[in-house]
C-alpha cells in the first residue's frame, strides 16, 4: 500500500470520535479522508440526526474540500464502524458523480484497508443516470 493512502488512514483516524451531541445528534462514528486532484487531504465525520438531517462521513469531507476552493476528488477512504471495510453510500457516489460528471469513473476507492483493496467509483457506479443524460 502507498504512504498516500496510510497517510489519509491516519488522517481520518485522527478525527475518528464517536459521541453523543444531544438526545438527536450523534457524531464521529464513521469518519473519512478524501484526497483531492492537488495531493490535499480533507477529511470529515458522519453527523447523524433523527430527523434525516445528518450527513456521511465522505460527503462532509468533500464538502471541506469544496470549501477550501477544491472540487477534482482523486481517492476516497472511509473508516466506518467495521474499521477500514466499505464502500461509499448511494448518496455520496451521486455526489461524486455529479462533482466529476467526466471522470468520476476514475476515482479511487478504498475498499478494504487492512487488505490493500482498492476499485475505482466507476467499478462500483458502472451505469448512472448521467451517463445517459450527456449522451
Amino acid at each position: 500500500m502507498d504512504k498516500t493512502w496510510q497517510e489519509m488512514y491516519a488522517a481520518a483516524k485522527a478525527v475518528l470520535n464517536a459521541r453523543r451531541i444531544s438526545d438527536y445528534v450523534t457524531a464521529g462514528e464513521v469518519s473519512a479522508a478524501v484526497l483531492s486532484k492537488s495531493g490535499k487531504i480533507y477529511t470529515g465525520v458522519c453527523i447523524d440526526t433523527c430527523s434525516t438531517l445528518g450527513i456521511c462521513a465522505e460527503r462532509n469531507a468533500i464538502f471541506s474540500m469544496i470549501t477550501a476552493g477544491e472540487n477534482e476528488i482523486a481517492r476516497v477512504l472511509c473508516i466506518p464502524p467495521v474499521e477500514g471495510k466499505g464502500a461509499p453510500c448511494g448518496a455520496c457516489r451521486e455526489l461524486m458523480v455529479q462533482l466529476m460528471p467526466d471522470s468520476y469513473k476514475d476515482i479511487e476507492i478504498m475498499l478494504d484497508y487492512s487488505a490493500g483493496k482498492v476499485i475505482t467509483l466507476g467499478e462500483i457506479t458502472p451505469e448512472w443516470w448521467i451517463d445517459y443524460d450527456r449522451i
